[in-house]
């Protein structure tokens, strides 16, 4: 029973983490196309 109870903590944690990792690539992926988005704009204007 023990081993049940361990082996589903262990798989909740991992998917977490993946969960987790995916989110923040979103993020960095969100932050670069704002700089990009930002310096498309800059170098229309000049």
């Amino acid at each position: 029973m023990k081993k049940v109870v361990f082996a589903s903590i262990a798989v909740a944690l991992i998917l977490t983490g993946c969960n987790t990792f995916r989110g923040i690539g979103q993020d960095v992926s969100g932050a670069g196309h704002a700089v990009s988005h930002t310096a498309d704009k800059a170098q229309q204007k000049i």
